[in-house]
């Protein structure tokens, strides 16, 4: 008999059949559910009302009141309850109805103990991925203090500590990392929750603009001062005076152009192209890279006055292959926002797609995850997305670094599931919630797999 967790499910048998009720509770408890019965609509309710209980399952024919009436008056009260309804005389209709009072599944009589466990086992795996998503969303909406930043992960939450504290400074910032990686959006959460929040937020891509152009764009000029000057023209470090420039891809500027930036950032004035009048400003810079900078110091493109300059408060993102646990938030993240695009509920991620999810590198970061999702969203129209929707990309992802060989003479796979279980659990000291974590599994899978194995958490810790 599997090991009774002190989290096991709580099921509500209600039928007036004595026999039936007791078989389908003993079938129940054997497989290490928590069962109470009710021989009634009446003290089904009771028991709702007195204790608290994952899933109600009822026949539809009983005295006083029927299955349908029950399944109403107990959804009233426990919103959160779910129903599975037995009957006999299982028509469409009625399967429809039930379903649309707000049943999560029927049973046709008679069914046999497999038929039983597999609806039992499919419902409550589909309370758990309720309660899974609605913590989700609770773990993202304790990660956004910092906006649109997402991560609950180890390498994210160093991330955040440094950019809190950059907040109220007015030090110049570097940030660096991959592209994707969301360089702009910490720029900005600095910005627009710094003492400059009411002043301009300006951004610049350094790798954009030719390099002719980068002193007029960056300091303005004068009108005359080239051809196709026709009026005098502010430029970026004027029209942010009072708050934030954000150079994004300082590490792609010409060495000239850095050796003006850096008099602008140690002097504080700026001089028009075409002008000899200084102009003094007042702005904050924040600059991103997804370059090397020390490597291009070394290399002689960078300057290493400028790079000293700009490496006041340095944040380093880490890229999503680094920090693959933050890919649940992130998903359940983008899940909520793209529904809100699309007007209508994203389908899930199954268990095997999202695996396949974790083994991919993510060349392009956090962007590259949130147009994936986008486009399976939008063009996937089934409720749960299994390997076989996912793109290629994604289906052809390899196992992740390190994974094992099969042995020449083979292996039994349970076994080796469960020595890893075991291994789990002694190193988390038999808390499920650390040794799910260490597998890459929800707590429901690993409390599910721990039934299935019969294996003891606190033996096994």
């Amino acid at each position: 008999m599997p090991q009774e967790s002190l989290m096991a499910e709580r099921i509500l048998v209600t039928e007036d059949d004595q026999v039936q009720r007791d078989v389908i509770a003993d079938i129940l408890m054997k497989e290490g559910y928590q069962v109470s019965a009710a021989a009634s609509a009446s003290a089904a309710l009771e028991s709702l009302d007195a204790d608290s209980h994952d899933l109600l399952i009822t026949d539809l024919r009983m005295p006083e009141m029927d299955g349908l009436e029950l399944l109403r008056e107990a959804r009233r009260r426990r919103p959160e309850l779910d129903v599975v309804l037995m009957t006999a005389h299982a028509t469409v209709k009625t399967a429809i109805t039930a379903l649309r009072e707000g049943a999560s599944d029927y049973l046709e009589k008679p069914f046999d103990r497999d038929e039983l466990l597999i609806i039992v086992d499919r419902v409550l795996q589909q309370r758990g991925m309720r309660e899974e998503n609605a913590q989700l969303r609770q773990l993202v909406s304790d990660s956004s203090s910092l906006g649109n930043i997402i991560g609950t992960s180890a390498p994210m939450r160093a991330v955040f500590d440094v950019v809190r504290r950059a907040v109220p400074l007015q030090t110049t910032v570097l940030i660096q990392g991959e592209s994707g990686t969301g360089k702009e959006l910490v720029a900005r959460h600095i910005h627009f929750n710094g003492p400059r929040k009411s002043k301009p937020f300006i951004v610049v891509n350094c790798a954009a603009i030719p390099d002719t152009l980068v002193e007029s764009e960056l300091f303005g000029h004068e009108k005359g001062s080239f051809t196709g000057a026709e009026k005098a023209r502010e430029g970026k470090f004027e029209v942010a005076h009072g708050g934030t420039l954000f150079l994004d891809e300082i590490g792609d500027m010409e060495l000239a152009s850095q050796a003006k930036l850096l008099r602008v950032l140690q002097d504080g004035v700026v001089e028009r192209v075409g002008g000899a009048k200084p102009r003094p400003v007042d702005v904050r810079v924040i600059a991103a890279t997804n370059r090397d900078l020390r490597e291009r110091v070394q290399e002689g493109s960078f300057r290493e006055d400028l790079f000293y300059r700009l490496d006041v408060l340095n944040i380093s993102l880490p890229p999503l292959r680094d920090r693959t646990d933050d890919l649940s938030v992130l998903v359940a993240h983008f899940r909520e926002k793209l529904s809100a695009r699309i007007g209508k509920p994203a389908p899930e991620l199954s268990a095997d797609a999202f695996e396949q999810f974790r083994r991919y590198r993510w060349p392009g970061n956090v962007r590259e995850l949130e147009n994936t999702l986008e486009q399976l969203f939008i063009l996937t129209d089934v409720p749960t997305i299994a390997p076989e929707h996912l793109p290629e990309k994604l289906r052809a992802a390899p196992p992740v670094e390190g994974a094992f060989e099969l042995p020449p003479g083979g292996i039994v796979l349970e076994d080796l599931e469960q020595e890893f279980i075991r291994q789990a659990l002694a190193r988390s000291g038999g808390r499920i919630t650390e040794a799910a974590e260490l597998l890459g599994l929800s707590y429901k899978t690993l409390q599910y797999r721990l039934k299935k194995h019969e294996i003891d958490r606190h033996a096994a810790g």
